[in-house]
């Protein structure tokens, strides 16, 4: 009888554990920052036109961008401001991104905006690829993330930028954009 009161009593003690609070686990940890981002660049009927990549690098943000079923030439290739893509004219996106307030354009004494890129070359097949290295760029942490409050785009005009008329290369017509999304 000894035995099963010493059950008894182990038992009474487990539920009586079971019942009283826990203690709470501690707060996760803070996600760390964005590494990888992506935009699907669609043209103002909403077809796809392409895709980016864009990879943190210790100096600065490596982008790639894929483009499909254009019309062969040269385009201006821009990162603007605002993570937004309403067509037709995808103005919503505003102005280069341009967090050091520069002008526009490599080719400028005044710039050039941390959006501004090389032109992107769509061959006859309607395919083009471009790569480049944004130095001191950062998506999400940092002095001036791409990836703020507002988020930001990419856009494809239909011409080639000049490198050095401000506010946007002379490029002409916005023809393509995609908002630009962490990768989590």
């Amino acid at each position: 009888m000894r035995a099963s009161f010493s059950a008894l009593g182990i038992l009474s003690s487990l539920a009586v554990m079971a019942c009283a609070p826990m203690e709470t686990d501690p707060a996760p940890p803070p996600l760390p920052p964005v590494e990888r981002a992506e935009a699907i660049l669609h043209d103002a009927s909403g077809a796809v036109r392409g895709d980016a990549v864009l990879i943190q690098l210790d100096q600065g943000v490596r982008l790639v961008i894929r483009a499909e079923g254009m019309a062969p030439g040269v385009k201006a290739a821009h990162i603007h401001m605002t993570g937004r893509c309403d067509g037709p004219g995808f103005t919503s996106a505003g102005g280069h991104w341009n967090p050091l307030g520069r002008e526009h354009g490599r080719d400028n004494p005044a710039g050039q905006h941390m959006g501004d890129m090389p032109n992107l070359i769509i061959g006859q097949d309607g395919m083009g690829l471009l790569e480049v290295i944004i130095s001191g760029a950062r998506i999400e942490d940092g002095r001036f993330p791409l990836l703020d409050e507002d988020g930001a785009a990419l856009m494809i005009h239909a011409g080639p930028d000049d490198y050095r008329s401000d506010p946007a290369g002379a490029a002409g017509p916005r023809i393509a954009c995609g908002v630009i999304e962490p990768i989590l």
